[in-house]
């Protein structure tokens, strides 16, 4: 996929996040790159290509009257990662937008083991049942 395409899809992604979680997004910078910095990957422990996103820097509820003054954070995607593991497409959509939500929810102060959690739960609920068109109230 172009870098350009990309970009859109994680443009895509962060638009999609409801307007009450982006309007807190202070001092915070969403960059894109073709694999993890070895120096990056190893610092978590992992290989750059099972590396597909990483949050660096002071998560939003911990920050306090001394922050302030700090290079911005990053969130960091990584496009061949990401590209590996899908077939179409659509597949590196919905992997890119399910990397960006996981990032931003580290920047929102939850753990890994959180956010697994909400995605499986997100995962397992049913869908709405269908009840059909609205009925006119009458006046």
């Amino acid at each position: 996929m172009e870098p350009e395409r990309f970009a859109e899809l994680v443009d895509e992604a962060i638009e999609g996040i409801p307007e009450y979680f982006r309007s807190r997004f202070d001092n915070i910078a969403i960059d894109i790159q073709p694999l993890a910095a070895r120096e990056i990957s190893s610092g978590v422990g992992k290989h750059p290509w099972s590396l597909l996103g990483i949050y660096q820097g002071v998560p939003y509820p911990k920050r306090n009257s001394w922050y302030g003054n700090v290079l911005p954070d990053r969130i960091l995607i990584f496009q061949k990662p990401i590209e590996r593991l899908c077939r179409t497409a659509e597949d590196v959509r919905r992997l890119v937008r399910r990397v960006v939500i996981h990032e931003i929810g580290h920047y929102f102060g939850l753990t890994d083991e959180e956010l697994y959690k909400l995605e499986r739960e997100s995962n397992a609920a049913p869908e709405p049942p269908d009840l059909g068109p609205p009925v006119d109230q009458p006046d």
